[in-house]
């Protein structure tokens, strides 16, 4: 059989363009923080990770020009061997000192953060614990690896414990978890995870690509919990709060500094280009320097999380800017999406595998830099909406 025969067979994004509802890869000609175009159209951006509106900030701006700049566009090489800045290294020292950690390694994006942790960690004999709906990401980094996987339902302790107790006692053993959830919005209970973890002799990973800015007012999940000092790694992306690309570990230094020299990710990888380490760098002092900003979102998530629920939309176990609308079916999951985006809202649809079959969602997340004006315009859309396809 040929190998292409599956991509001349694959026809599900035809058929939902030929009805107006494909939602992926729509070219924007402007996303610009709260607003977004698309063929001249307006829409109120209510589909980005950038949780603290940060990518407008004028010294995040002038970090990345001034970047270019100094250094030019790329270091055209692995940090492994040319592509090393100290523009990099002084990243690391703020990012480790920033989420309470003794050191701290950029990579060039957070997809590879996991990859190459992961893999350099579990080997062959050892077992990784993975919470049911954690990111793609961790899951690879796993297949990545030698070691063998085990997974828990989703935030459900007593499954973890039995897991746990399953796996031999001499086994090397690594759980990892999302600090807060990419599709859920809700937190990993990390008070209850870590005395499993310890209990078992594990090692604890928290994924906090989705935390750091928003949880533990901005120094992320294991911040919000007073476990920073118990959980052994943390990791966070630069595409979310720090406005940027990229990504970084932290922990002890010794182990920092085996996934340096061991991660088949950062080894054959160029280095983050300097503008974006640069820009990454000015949003983590922002984060450090200017509270307010974090303030300023908690107090949005709220009202929004408060609207859409009082409007009788299924928000889930929410605590967060991530605000699903479940809908549990993918046809009304993209005609709703459609029918916001035509009236000037920019949501994000969530079918499988990314939410369970019955979990098909609308994914909406919010800004710092979201106004009342355009936070209550979204709610009223979403009103005509919900009620225009009977779910409200």
């Amino acid at each position: 059989m040929d190998i292409f025969q599956k991509c001349y067979e694959f026809q599900d994004d035809e058929a939902l363009a030929d009805r107006g509802l494909y939602p992926f890869f729509l070219p924007l000609t402007e996303n610009e923080g709260t607003v977004a175009s698309y063929k001249g159209k307006k829409l109120i951006m209510c589909g980005s990770n950038n949780y603290l509106g940060l990518t407008a900030h004028p010294k995040v701006r002038e970090a990345a020009i001034d970047a270019i700049r100094k250094y030019g566009t790329s270091c055209t090489g692995s940090r492994f061997l040319n592509g090393s800045l100290e523009l990099h290294e002084t990243l690391e020292h703020e990012l480790a000192d920033f989420v309470g950690k003794e050191a701290a390694l950029v990579f060039s994006t957070g997809m590879q953060v996991n990859l190459g942790t992961i893999s350099s960690l579990v080997g062959k004999g050892d077992y990784a614990i993975l919470d049911k709906e954690a990111h793609a990401s961790i899951y690879d980094g796993v297949r990545l690896s030698y070691g063998k996987l085990e997974r828990f339902n989703h935030n459900d302790m007593a499954h973890l414990e039995r897991v746990m107790a399953s796996i031999p006692e001499d086994a090397g053993k690594l759980v990892v978890v999302d600090g807060l959830f990419s599709m859920g919005g809700d937190l990993a209970p990390l008070d209850q995870i870590v005395p499993i973890v310890k209990k078992y002799k594990a090692r604890l990973m928290v994924d906090d690509a989705h935390g750091i800015g928003v949880t533990g007012k901005g120094f992320g999940t294991s911040a919000q919990f007073g476990l920073t000092d118990e959980v052994d790694l943390i990791m966070s992306t630069f595409s979310k709060s720090f406005a940027s690309l990229g990504g970084f570990i932290s922990g002890k230094s010794e182990v920092i500094n085996f996934v340096k020299h061991f991660s088949r990710s950062l080894i054959f990888s160029a280095s983050v280009q300097p503008a974006s380490a640069a820009a990454a760098l000015a949003s983590l002092r922002i984060m450090r320097d200017e509270p307010q900003w974090n303030a300023r979102l908690m107090v949005i998530a709220e009202k929004m999380r408060n609207g859409l629920k009082q409007l009788g939309f299924n928000i889930g176990n929410t605590v967060s800017p991530i605000i699903p609308v479940i809908i549990g079916d993918n046809e009304m999951t993209f005609k709703m999406a459609r029918d916001l985006f035509d009236r000037g809202v920019f949501v994000n649809s969530v079918i499988a595998p990314a939410a369970p079959v019955g979990s098909q969602m609308l994914r909406t997340s919010y800004m710092a830099t979201h106004t009342d004006e355009q936070l209550d315009k979204v709610l009223e859309i979403f009103e005509v909406v919900g009620k225009l396809n009977g779910l409200i």
